[in-house]
């Protein structure tokens, strides 16, 4: 049987929520400043393999990089916490104070890395700098989501809110964009040593941009959520969840799984995986990645679209998780020869497209069946634990399933068992609209 999320906190009027604000000035404020935070987060990934190298000396090929990927979930492990602490901030004290805590937070922890010395200068402590500047980065992405989230949601109409949330993933999908970019063009034009030296910390050192950048837009955005006496926010939203949304929760983790399996493998370990198994110039794989991106950007627009035209966000999520379930292993097989990279790039979009329809259509649904009371935390946490568990152990995984099957293919069977149990625990999960 299907279960829901009950919901047992009182409505909010009209007059609790902020008046409708102009939709570029709202768009602009959640997307540009989640974006350059996931922005911050996952370009880690990009360099991974150099990062190794700089960070983790090693006798092995796969030795580094999987040092390097470890050090990548590690930001994962401060995600559940972030998500709790600022979760339960964005539903006591507004989306708006959360979000710009969250960014400088961000901001610290992509400074850290920039600035930390190599272990060739400063031996073991370099690796440790690293890892402190991932945990303020994880931190700072476990409340971002929620509360960037809640405010597109609880800031459009009922038939506009697919459309608003959408540009969540769009975001996440031009961070991804701008990363893969940024990955290619540097691998491009600098020399070996001039990478090594400076080139890497580039894409660090624009991150901070997230600072003025966020600051600025987010003071001219006015709150969604101010509770009268007919709403009062909960004194422990984190416990207030747990206790009523156990059954929704779990299935949430379910949902949240597939989409960011997607995410960290074909999106963000594909250049690496392509560079070392198919041996494509980083170059080509990198631009191959910002094309996906693109994809992922025009597909998630499409499903807001179509949320709100038609409804059923479970369906929709479902198709889309049906469709790249066929499509991944053909994506991967096909790399192996030059007469077929053409068809397996075609189904690597395939699969982002159905990511960007399935991440769309699985965020309306779990928010949309939450009370606005702990609309912040419930989908922080369901996201965190979520990414936590699946994306930061993703990279880990399927390096060391590499490692010690020799299968080129062992990823593409990992991600299509893991996107069956994430169909089963989609249809379990029971749709709501809540206000």
């Amino acid at each position: 049987m299907a279960h829901a999320l009950p919901s047992h906190a009182a409505s909010v009027t009209p007059s609790a929520v902020a008046a409708p604000l102009p939709r570029a000035k709202l768009i602009a404020a959640a997307s540009l400043g989640n974006g350059l935070e996931m922005f911050d987060f996952t370009v880690f990934s990009f360099f991974a393999s150099l990062i190794g190298q700089l960070y983790f000396p090693s006798d092995t090929p796969y030795g580094s990089l999987l040092m390097a990927v470890a050090v990548f979930g590690v930001g994962f492990v401060m995600r559940p916490l972030g998500s709790m602490v600022l979760g339960a901030y964005a539903d006591r004290a507004g989306r708006k104070a959360a979000m710009l805590l969250t960014i400088l937070l961000m901001g610290l922890g992509s400074l850290f890395i920039a600035l930390t010395p190599t272990h060739a200068q400063i031996g073991i402590f370099a690796p440790l700098l690293l890892v402190v500047g991932r945990l303020l980065q994880g931190f700072s992405a476990g409340g971002e989501i929620g509360a960037a989230t809640a405010l597109l949601l609880e800031s459009a109409s009922r038939g506009r809110r697919g459309f608003y949330v959408s540009w969540q993933v769009i975001s996440q999908g031009g961070s991804s964009l701008l990363g893969a970019m940024l990955a290619a063009i540097l691998h491009g034009s600098l020399s070996e040593e001039a990478l090594h030296s400076w080139g890497w910390r580039v894409p660090f050192l624009i991150g901070l941009l997230i600072i003025p950048v966020g600051l600025y837009i987010r003071a001219h955005v006015d709150e969604t959520y101010q509770p009268q006496s007919a709403d009062k926010p909960e004194a422990a939203p984190v416990m207030a969840f747990l206790r009523s949304h156990t059954r929704g929760f779990l299935l949430g983790l379910l949902i949240i799984m597939s989409a960011t399996l997607m995410t960290y493998i074909i999106l963000f370990y594909m250049p690496t995986y392509t560079t070392r198994v198919s041996h494509l110039s980083a170059t080509t794989a990198y631009w191959m990645g910002t094309a996906s991106s693109a994809v992922l950007m025009i597909s998630a627009l499409f499903a807001g679209l179509a949320a709100d035209r038609f409804g059923h966000h479970k369906r929709l999520a479902a198709v889309a998780l049906v469709v790249a379930i066929l499509a991944i292993y053909p994506a991967f097989a096909w790399l192996d020869s030059p007469d077929t990279q053409g068809l397996a790039l075609l189904c690597r979009l395939t699969v982002v497209a159905a990511l960007g329809m399935n991440m769309t259509a699985g965020l309306l649904l779990i928010s949309e069946s939450l009370p606005r009371s702990v609309r912040a935390t419930g989908l922080a946490m369901t996201y965190a634990i979520g990414v936590t568990l699946f994306g930061g152990t993703a990279q880990f995984i399927v390096t060391w399933l590499l490692q010690v099957t020799q299968a080129p293919l062992a990823p593409a069977w990992y991600l299509i068992v893991m996107l069956c149990i994430g169909l089963a625990g989609l249809l379990a999960f029971q749709e709501r609209h809540l206000d």
